[in-house]
């Protein structure tokens, strides 16, 4: 059961590619890097990372390849040698050693599974096609139980006005290319993804041994639903709007609603639980177009639909022929021209089904008790200034305040890994069944583990990363800040660099997910992490006035010709990384006050670099990549995050402190009048 509801999750810092290195000690800023010949009053992005661009050429393999990607690769050399190491015990089975070595060798052993080919999954496509016109009802039963979310979705997730219970959602289905303006928008770029995807569909029909006539039948089915769906489906900015997706209806109301379902066998028969009484409908449009397409498409179309689903989930895990052509898909999407080796795949695919295992050998190994006590001083450290930033704000009135520090101070901290690990006791991963149906089953054990939540209070010690992870996370219903060991590494935090470097790093890491507490979409939600108005109308319209004047300038900002940054789609990744710049670098001018250092002071420079000037230098660090044009235009139509060069470029042009600290004035091109700056935290 897949539950379409992204927009509830918590906000994330970072989106990553993973890669491999030998293992090192990563550092921070590193001035060699810095390009003296482009003034930071002109270019502040390329003057520190220039450097670091032309010393690491992208490779064939990667779409874009950032600093934070140095420390991915590092920690997938970690994990692989924890991997390998688990397989050279002979595990016993059923062990965690046993179950993760063998997802790992499977996904290796390429010469079964292209002896294999669709093998696995041809029982299924089988029973697909000769399911008679009286078994479609089940039929469709049976791929929300076991395989996919056809039509519509739903599943239990944190009651968004409770966040400590569960509620039931209806959400709309999954689009297979994401974002709806790929189906609906006729521009070059959204064409040539469209073909693409036509083309994917049928060649892994073909694969999956349809005839070329059938396999074109199947694609035009399926893009024949998914565009229709798609006309019904949110935009990008409509899909940030929480408050929209809170819809509360009774059962009786859904059937009264969508009458086309099948909906007194749904619930007892997917999730093998108790028709609730009460459900909340996501997107009520995108539902009913689905329940329409439900009722109006012939058993040929859905068993397409079906088809379809089943060989695109499995071609993951089946021979070279399924991964090449995936892999020709993702040439369009992303612009890269070499497959990521196949051992990377293995381990990305063990990880996804096996993470907390793997995670608490990591911590083990690689986290030190001293990084996690260093995190939780920063992080009061960070709470403080944030306190004293909202005390101070000129546009909040004292009633708001008041709510704010409420939230502020009601934030729960994870660091480094969770306080009760997972248990896989009950998971079974045979070393005799095909690598599908292990990787399958492992994550139909997950979708029952999450169904077993119905009817139980929330366990708010959970985790949503691995430890592994190189991320941090804001989870608003759970009014938590989340920062997995795996994060706490140079340039992000480094125990042997300086105070400036790491509150320019880790510190405004910290910063950014206490501000997507009170971003557009975490301002909804009181210190409890219920949807709670805790604002007057006037301040709320004062915020949305700021926000807005934020979403104006990364909209006119141009990432490549003719096509320019979404500023409402991006927006609460923007104000976050503007919040924990602000409070960040307030939280360093304070700790240092603290120790009694003179920032400007001769003692405290470093390599005849400023503390202020280190801070800001090392937060664009953490952003230094190389990017294909492709990959700008796929994130930007599908990220909810900045490209690099602007979360510096435009962020820092709102900040009087980094002004000061490089000597910015009015003519220079970073500089922006006082009247046009946004600052809201």
């Amino acid at each position: 059961m897949k539950l379409h509801t992204k927009a509830l999750l918590g906000a994330a810092l970072l989106s990553l590619a993973a890669g491999a290195q030998a293992e090192e000690h990563l550092k921070s800023l590193n001035k060699a890097y810095i390009d003296p010949s482009i003034s930071p009053k002109t270019d502040f992005y390329h003057h520190v990372v220039k450097g670091w661009q032309e010393a690491n050429p992208l490779s064939e393999e990667h779409a874009r390849y950032g600093s934070f990607n140095v420390l991915s690769d590092s920690s997938n050399n970690r994990v692989q040698r924890i991997v390998m190491g688990l397989a050279a015990t002979n595990p016993t089975r059923g062990t965690i050693a046993q179950k993760v070595s063998t997802l790992y060798e499977q996904g290796m052993d390429s010469v079964r599974r292209n002896a294999m080919g669709a093998q696995p999954i041809q029982a299924l496509l089988k029973q697909i096609q000769d399911t008679k016109p009286d078994g479609m009802e089940d039929l469709f039963l049976l791929m929300h139980r076991e395989y996919a979310s056809p039509f519509i979705g739903a599943g239990p997730q944190e009651n968004l006005v409770n966040s400590n219970e569960y509620a039931m959602y209806v959400s709309g289905a999954p689009l297979g290319l994401g974002d709806r303006d790929y189906y609906l928008k006729s521009d070059k770029r959204n064409k040539e993804v469209l073909e693409a995807y036509k083309k994917l569909i049928v060649a892994q029909m073909q694969n999956a041994g349809f005839s070329k006539k059938d396999a074109q039948r199947i694609m035009k089915n399926v893009i024949k639903y998914e565009t229709l769906l798609a006309d019904s489906t949110w935009t990008r900015e409509e899909s940030r709007n929480i408050a929209a997706m809170y819809n509360p209806r009774s059962f009786e109301q859904l059937k009264q609603m969508y009458p086309n379902m099948p909906w007194d066998r749904f619930f007892k028969e997917t999730m093998d639980i108790d028709t609730p009484s009460d459900m909340i409908v996501t997107e009520i449009n995108t539902v009913a177009q689905g329940a329409n397409l439900y009722s109006k498409m012939t058993d040929r179309e859905k068993k397409d639909l079906y088809l379809w689903e089943i060989v695109s989930s499995a071609s993951p895990y089946l021979s070279d022929k399924f991964t090449d052509t995936s892999f020709e898909f993702s040439k369009v999407m992303s612009g890269v021209s070499q497959q990521r080796p196949r051992w990377k795949r293995a381990l990305g695919a063990t990880e996804g089904r096996l993470g907390e295992a793997i995670g608490e050998l990591y911590v083990e190994q690689y986290f030190p008790e001293s990084s996690k006590q260093y995190m939780l001083e920063l992080v009061e450290n960070l709470r403080t200034a944030l306190g004293k930033h909202i005390i101070n704000l000129p546009w909040m009135s004292d009633e708001t305040k008041l709510q704010a520090l409420k939230k502020l101070n009601s934030f729960t901290v994870k660091i480094g890994y969770p306080d009760k690990w997972e248990d896989y006791a009950t998971l079974d991963i045979d070393p005799e069944a095909s690598y599908w149906d292990n990787m399958h089953n492992a994550s139909m054990w997950h979708a029952r583990k999450q169904l077993a939540k119905w009817g139980k209070p929330v366990d708010k010690t959970e985790w949503g990363m691995t430890p592994q992870t190189i991320n941090a996370y804001y989870n608003p219903m759970a009014n938590e800040i989340v920062f997995p060991a795996g994060i706490l590494q140079a340039p992000f935090f480094d125990p042997e660099a300086s105070d400036a470097e790491n509150y320019g790093g880790i510190g405004v890491v910290i910063g950014h997910e206490m501000t997507h507490g009170f971003d557009d979409q975490g301002s909804q939600f009181d210190a409890e992490g219920n949807m709670v108005n805790w604002w007057t109308p006037e301040d709320a319209a004062a915020f949305q006035s700021m926000t807005q004047g934020l979403v104006a300038q990364f909209d006119e900002v141009e990432v490549l010709p003719g096509v320019h940054a979404n500023g409402q789609y991006t927006l609460g990744e923007n104000i976050a990384d503007q919040g924990g710049l602000n409070v960040a670098y307030t939280a360093f001018l304070d700790s240092q006050k603290k120790k009694g250092v003179d920032i400007n002071s001769q003692e405290a420079l470093i390599d005849g670099l400023t503390p202020e000037q280190v801070f800001y230098m090392n937060y664009a660090n953490l952003w230094a990549q190389n990017i294909r044009d492709a990959e700008i235009l796929s994130l930007t139509t599908g990220d909810v995050h900045s490209l690099g060069e602007n979360r510096v470029n435009v962020s820092l042009r709102n900040l009087a402190p980094f002004f000061r600290a490089f000597d910015i004035k009015e003519g220079d091109k970073m500089f922006r009048p006082e009247s046009e700056r946004i600052v809201i935290w």
